[in-house]
């Protein structure tokens, strides 16, 4: 106890020091009351205050409840009706006897079953289609990033160019074209060849347009290239591939014309050879006589005798063998100059003339059944073994006798063993077993399988290996091959573009495909070439800085449609337009008095309207708002102009004006839009043009604002009736509110804001004004004074605020802290 009142002693004295602390030395009076007097005191206060009814605290929570678009009566009422829900609470257990509580479970159960079933299915589904979209994203933007990466001239094996080459190239890529002197040639043709076919005229041959290019390039090799191309591709007249290549490259009499054509190419060269042989060595050869084949071969074998181990047993013709005269005689494609040759030789041959006049008098220089037998076991026995290799080619040539011999003492260039091989190619249909007869699909994969690229030293000598794959009708493979060198894909594009146009060229059915690949259903020899993918890779190099001459190849692909089923062409148009940015000259423009200004698209007579809107809607999906709407408008597609109009313009109505800003750059076009639509019409739906204009209004309305011209801003509000300015029109303008588009909806709590913001600035003003200020207090002039004037203010912010309480829109929580705050301000 003595503690304790030790405790309080100390307590009293610190008390009392802090009191003599506080003291300052003047005389200030000092209140001193106990307990009983402070709860006293308190109770008076309380008594004063306003007493606050039941009713008038419901009026404040409908009141704040109202502006978040809450119903007071109906929230109340859905409160004391709710219950806790059984749906999902552990099933109770149940008698063995009760079958009516057994069944209401199990249909419980089987409720809750299906439900959960749905929903693990329903995120299994999202699940699975949001990784197909991504990796559908990836796989674009993989493509196009190697379709870059090619077009960008980053290749792995390069050539080197003539000095002179080099020079040209450099002097060129210093102007706005990316394309070199070459490049430039071929586009060209490609233009010229594109006029006729929009005309629909007479179509020029696209090869011989393209032979003329390689000729004025001064590169024998690349002049050989496309006269084999020029060679292979020529058909018979009046005879058509049709619709489907794939089947038509199977097809044996299609097939023997290809394998035909190589022949013939493969022969002229020869003769060519023989030519500038002997015109280098005219002692030598003693060319005489009347001019002809057999002359001509006599001549070569009197320069490079004949290789041969010893004197031929079946003798010699004019001091030459006569199976080497022969031989080359058939290897120019002269078979007049061989029947020559036979019909001298005469019982030399044996029974040699027999199988060689039922040869060359068959219509597909192929024996009959019974002479093919014969002639193939008279070589086995006989002929196989000989020592004249002359005499063993001549049989395989005729006969087909053994097509595994290369026969290397005679034939040493690759030419030679080419056209050996092709000698022995037969149908499929007529091959007894795969080791006796040769077909092309057994020849095609030799030469692309098993030798390949690095047996024939394919990048350093691309075009022999070009040839090789070209010449046995392995079309797609060659393409492919040459547009992986960056100095010859040019070539490759429009080699691929002649076959294409001759529909020859077998193409996959996906645009998206990999540039050469294979179809499950096609037969092993054939592949399939992308061509649309070659196209844009070929045109990525120059298509920012060329975009009409890509519009040229993009022609090309006008047949050909998306993985979604749209047109190729318009498609690329549309990509073309995103990376170039070049709306005006690719797709036109419109003018003041709204006619359209034409642009490139129009020279090829398409529907531009619907390629403008392909245009406009890939530009929307990539969130190109501001160019879409140019684009839809260049469509006349209004009504969606104005829709992303409206939305973009919602999103700064409110913000201040600055030079070159979105919001000024919006105005301008939306201001433009405006003029046009109101001097020549437009298509736009009522909602959406009264939503535009409304727009337009109201960055009007908040132009005047940041300006500080509220009496300006005050009458253009008052205008367009969106507030109420009065307790009467409350009810009306709530009731029309609801007409109004999101966009306005979007703009309200920043229009209420600078209202109540206005009528606050002329309250203020009012307030520090006096009544002989007329000028300052106009309308409180036409009340009758000042007070009448305030008075009027503050009705017009109790009709705002009201009006605000009452729309079924919720507004953001400092929005309504704002207008409390305002409306205390003008109390």
């Amino acid at each position: 106890m003595n503690g304790d009142t030790e405790g309080f002693t100390d307590l009293l004295q610190q008390a009392e020091q802090l009191t003599a602390e506080m003291d300052s030395g003047t005389d200030l009076p000092h209140v001193e009351r106990n307990l009983q007097q402070i709860l006293e005191a308190g109770q008076r206060l309380l008594t004063r205050t306003t007493p606050v009814s039941q009713d008038n605290i419901d009026v404040q929570a409908s009141i704040l409840l109202g502006s978040k678009g809450f119903v007071l009566p109906r929230i109340s009422e859905r409160l004391e009706g709710l219950r806790a829900a059984t749906t999902f609470e552990p099933l109770e257990p149940v008698r063995e006897t009760d079958i009516e509580g057994f069944l209401r479970n199990e249909r419980e159960n089987a409720l809750l079953a299906v439900i959960e079933q749905t929903r693990k299915n329903t995120f299994e589904e999202v699940d699975k289609n949001n990784w197909e979209s991504m990796e559908n994203e990836w796989e674009k933007e993989k493509q196009k990033i190697l379709n870059s990466l090619l077009g960008s001239g980053l290749e792995s094996f390069e050539f080197q160019q003539d000095p002179e080459m080099i020079i040209s190239d450099s002097l060129l890529n210093q102007g706005r074209s990316s394309l070199d002197h070459i490049e430039m040639a071929y586009a060209r043709e490609v233009f010229v060849y594109n006029e006729h076919v929009i005309d629909n005229g007479i179509l020029p041959s696209l090869v011989d347009m393209f032979v003329k290019v390689a000729t004025n390039i001064g590169d024998q090799n690349v002049l050989d290239m496309w006269q084999l191309v020029q060679c292979m591709i020529e058909i018979p007249l009046g005879q058509t591939f049709g619709s489907q290549p794939s089947v038509i490259r199977k097809n044996s009499q299609i097939q023997a014309h290809f394998i035909s054509r190589a022949k013939h190419y493969l022969q002229q060269n020869y003769v060519r050879y023989l030519e500038k042989t002997v015109s280098s060595n005219l002692r030598q050869a003693q060319l005489g006589g009347i001019p002809g084949t057999y002359n001509l071969v006599h001549s070569y074998l009197n320069v490079k005798p004949p290789v041969m181990a010893r004197s031929s047993e079946d003798g010699e013709l004019d001091k030459q063998p006569v199976w080497a005269l022969l031989f080359y005689c058939l290897r120019c494609g002269d078979l007049k100059a061989a029947k020559h040759v036979v019909d001298r030789a005469g019982n030399q041959l044996g029974d040699f003339p027999t199988y060689f006049n039922e040869y060359v008098n068959s219509v597909d220089h192929k024996l009959a059944p019974g002479s093919d037998t014969k002639i193939k076991l008279q070589y086995r026995r006989v002929v196989k073994n000989c020592s004249d290799p002359y005499k063993r080619a001549v049989y395989c040539v005729i006969g087909c006798c053994d097509w595994t011999d290369d026969h290397t003492e005679i034939l040493d260039k690759i030419d030679d063993y080419l056209w050996m091989k092709l000698s022995h190619v037969q149908d499929q249909g007529t091959t007894d077993t795969s080791q006796d007869q040769l077909t092309l699909t057994t020849l095609q994969k030799i030469l692309y399988e098993d030798y390949g690229e690095s047996h024939f030293n394919g990048y350093q000598q691309p075009f022999l290996y070009f040839q090789v794959l070209f010449i046995t009708c392995q079309f797609e493979a060659a393409i492919e091959f040459l547009s992986r060198i960056e100095s010859l894909r040019y070539h490759a594009v429009h080699i691929a573009l002649v076959l294409y146009e001759m529909k020859m060229l077998i193409i996959p059915p996906n645009c998206q495909a990999q540039l050469l690949s294979q179809d499950p259903s096609d037969s092993h020899g054939l592949k399939r070439l992308n061509i649309a993918r070659l196209v844009m890779m070929y045109t990525r190099k120059f298509e920012a800085t060329d975009p009409r001459e890509a519009l040229q190849y993009f022609y090309f692909l006008r047949n050909l449609k998306t993985p979604t089923g749209d047109d190729l062409f318009k498609s690329c148009v549309s990509e073309l337009v995103l990376e170039t940015k070049e709306f005006d000259m690719l797709l036109g423009r419109l003018e003041k008095d709204g006619s359209r200004k034409p642009g490139a698209i129009d020279s090829f007579k398409q529907d531009t309207q619907k390629i403008t809107e392909m245009v406009a809607k890939d530009t929307e999906a990539k969130g190109l708002f501001e160019d879409a709407v140019r684009l839809y408008d260049l469509a006349k597609d209004h009504e969606k102009a104005l829709s992303l109009m409206n939305k973009l313009l919602s999103q700064v109505v409110s913000i201040a004006p600055s030079p070159q800003s979105t919001r000024d750059r919006l105005t301008s076009i939306a201001l433009n839009m405006a003029e046009r639509y109101t001097t020549f019409g437009h298509e736009a739906s009522q909602m959406t043009t009264k939503t535009f204009f409304l727009l337009l209004d109201l960055i009007t309305f908040f132009n005047f604002c940041h300006e500080g011209a509220i009496t300006k801003a005050l009458d253009v509000m008052q205008g367009i009736k969106i507030l109420p300015f009065s307790a009467e029109e409350v009810d009306h303008r709530v009731s029309n509110f609801k007409n109004y588009s999101d966009e306005i909806r979007r703009c309200l709590p920043d229009i209420l804001l600078a209202t109540m913001n206005i009528l606050l600035t002329q309250y203020n003003n009012a307030r520090a004004s006096t009544i002989q200020s007329p000028m300052s207090l106009r309308r409180g002039i036409e009340d009758g004074g000042k007070d009448s004037y305030l008075n009027y203010l503050r009705n017009q912010a109790r009709a705002i605020i009201m009006f605000a309480g009452m729309l079924p829109y919720r507004l953001p929580g400092d929005t309504n802290a704002r207008l409390v705050q305002i409306d205390v301000l003008m109390s």
